[in-house]
């Protein structure tokens, strides 16, 4: 079975982290920002698209990081037997794809649907259109633990 693991957030400054269930981001705890001395400082978010669009998700406060840890956990154990494989490599396809559109456009090319034919060239050098560019990215672009887990 799949533990949880903690990863501290780089992109931010205060104690903040995010939650993996594998390679899937399945969640944060963290320090709240701007609220009150008088209120639980911490906060957590459980949940990962596409299963939270199905409800699947839920979030609170606490006063401290163990206690956001433990409610984090509680949630977890609810939430994760309701998530399907479909969700997992839903998750995964989206993070490709969303990777493969930043290379796209670090490296100066353009989408399919940025061209007015509909057509373009990807960074690796093939040649993909609107209809073919998802399948491109899955199968030339997702990486070998994606490809394993899907």
């Amino acid at each position: 079975m799949t533990t949880l693991t903690r990863r501290r957030d780089r992109d931010r400054r205060d104690d903040h982290w995010q939650i993996f269930y594998g390679d899937v981001r399945v969640g944060t705890i963290g320090k709240r920002a701007g609220v009150p001395g008088n209120v639980d400082q911490w906060g957590w978010y459980c949940g990962f698209h596409p299963a939270s669009q199905r409800g699947l998700a839920d979030a609170g406060t606490a006063v401290d990081f163990e206690h956001a840890r433990l409610a984090f956990d509680r949630a977890w154990q609810t939430i994760q037997p309701r998530c399907t494989e479909e969700d997992f490599a839903s998750y995964r396809q989206q993070r490709a794809w969303n990777r493969w559109k930043q290379k796209m456009w670090e490296t100066g090319c353009k989408l399919p649907t940025q061209s007015t034919d509909g057509r373009s060239t990807c960074y690796c050098g093939a040649t993909i259109d609107t209809v073919t560019m998802d399948r491109h990215i899955y199968a030339a672009h997702l990486t070998e633990e994606e490809q394993a887990s899907a």
